[in-house]
């Protein structure tokens, strides 16, 4: 039966977030708290995947499938979106069959599993690769990885409008600027389209730059035929992407207890100790408003909260949770 695109428009808070350093700089910071949109279609993946599963339904598609790791938030938000609103999935994961709280929820949320290796995961951006698949899912709709490419970014559109909409109850008239984690781009080349630039957006990137954030963001404001401009990147990975040290831990660790959000460390922490550097090195002025995007991501925690527990005890250590 053909997937119909669901009737569905979640919303997100936006919360003041008192901490510290803050407070000790004349810093206003609130949180878009897209981690509250929904318990399983969580974070900015929903809208990212919104477009795509548009381009499904209107292509009479029965089903989608995507790629991601045994910790992919992607495809968490992917199968439960997929056993919500009553259209199969598939996820293709890289690397070997590995039991995580991650794959142990698509499998539950009905979401047939294909692991493909680590050198055929790697084939992902190669022209042909969809090709075979489609040949054994010839009713199912290929989402790129994340979610990315432009009908991802532009999903991410709206989120500039929400902000915007929520200022007054802040007590606020304007912000200074937009930050947020970046892992592919596609959530920041949003942003950067909803602000049309009225305000600059920070990408704080959760990968090396090597992994072409620049060069992805570029291209996609390009097919959307604006100009490369209105954000910059800072390196925010820590030595690599899901890269986790003891630093990160006790910052996220003393950040939940002082402020009461949930943070996961792969990207809304590391964007938020950034910003944190910049407070401290005086590169953000006193009178400051900022808004931060917490991305959602907090199913991925489950399997680093022991680890995180024990670096915060053990300065000399780190973990790659690559996922």
């Amino acid at each position: 039966m053909p997937l119909t695109l669901p009737d569905w428009a979640p919303r997100a808070p936006l919360e003041p977030l008192r901490l510290s350093w803050l407070d000790e700089a004349g810093v206003a910071l609130a949180v878009l708290r897209l981690d509250l949109v929904d318990p399983l279609v969580s974070g900015n993946k929903w809208f990212k995947l919104a477009p795509w599963l548009s381009r499904a339904a209107e292509a009479g598609a029965e089903g989608v499938m995507s790629l991601g790791g045994a910790h992919s938030n992607h495809l968490h938000a992917l199968a439960a979106a997929g056993r919500r609103f009553g259209f199969a999935t598939l996820g293709l994961l890289r690397g070997d069959p590995q039991d995580t709280p991650t794959v142990r929820d698509l499998q539950a949320l009905g979401m047939e599993l294909q692991w493909l290796g680590y050198g055929g995961y790697r084939r992902r951006h190669e022209p042909d690769f969809w090709v075979s698949w489609q040949r054994r899912y010839p009713r199912f709709q290929p989402v790129p990885e994340g979610g990315g490419g432009l009908p991802g970014a532009q999903g991410c559109r709206q989120l500039v409008g929400w902000v915007r909409e929520q200022l007054p109850a802040l007590g606020w008239d304007d912000y200074h600027g937009l930050w947020v984690a970046a892992g592919t781009g596609t959530t920041l080349a949003g942003l950067v389209l909803g602000e049309g630039g009225r305000h600059p957006v920070l990408g704080a990137l959760a990968v090396p730059r090597d992994h072409g954030v620049q060069e992805q963001v570029r291209a996609l404001l390009a097919e959307a035929g604006v100009a490369d401009a209105g954000y910059s990147l800072l390196d925010a990975c820590r030595g690599g992407f899901a890269r986790i040290d003891a630093e990160l831990a006790g910052f996220l660790l003393q950040a939940e207890r002082e402020g009461g959000v949930p943070l996961e460390p792969v990207y809304t922490a590391k964007a938020l100790m950034a910003l944190r550097d910049e407070v401290r090195a005086g590169r953000i002025a006193a009178g400051s408003r900022l808004v931060l995007l917490h991305t959602g991501g907090l199913q991925g925690r489950r399997a680093l909260q022991a680890e995180l527990e024990r670096l915060t005890n053990y300065t000399d250590r780190a973990v790659d949770v690559q996922g």
